[in-house]
């Protein structure tokens, strides 16, 4: 019989919830009014985003905390905290979102 800890459960668990935004959309980060970003895309605010939801709770690629378009009805599932995520570091997730659509060459 196999026994597994209460903390190995609870480590299986975190990293299974972690939320990063998908770095195919990338070039739509920090677009403000043009409202292009895809539901799962990062975001900067609301106004990226196709559906106007920028919910907060995702992590980025460098551990800081992240938006990420949501679906009107999704913005609270998987840890996420709900619309209007506005990114305190902004012109750093811009930079990082503009370096990877340069090394994704798209």
């Amino acid at each position: 019989m196999v026994k597994i800890s209460i903390a190995a459960i609870m480590t299986f668990a975190v990293a299974a919830m972690a939320l990063t935004p998908n770095a195919a959309g990338a070039r739509d980060v920090g677009n403000g009014r043009n409202g292009k970003q895809f539901t799962t895309g990062g975001c900067v605010s609301d106004a990226d985003c196709q559906e106007g939801c920028c919910a907060g709770g995702a992590t980025s690629s460098t551990g800081k905390a992240a938006g990420i378009c949501s679906g009107i009805g999704a913005e609270f599932q998987k840890g996420k905290t709900g619309c209007g995520f506005e990114d305190p570091n902004s012109a750093q997730t811009i930079a990082d979102a503009q370096a990877q659509v340069k090394k994704q060459g798209f």
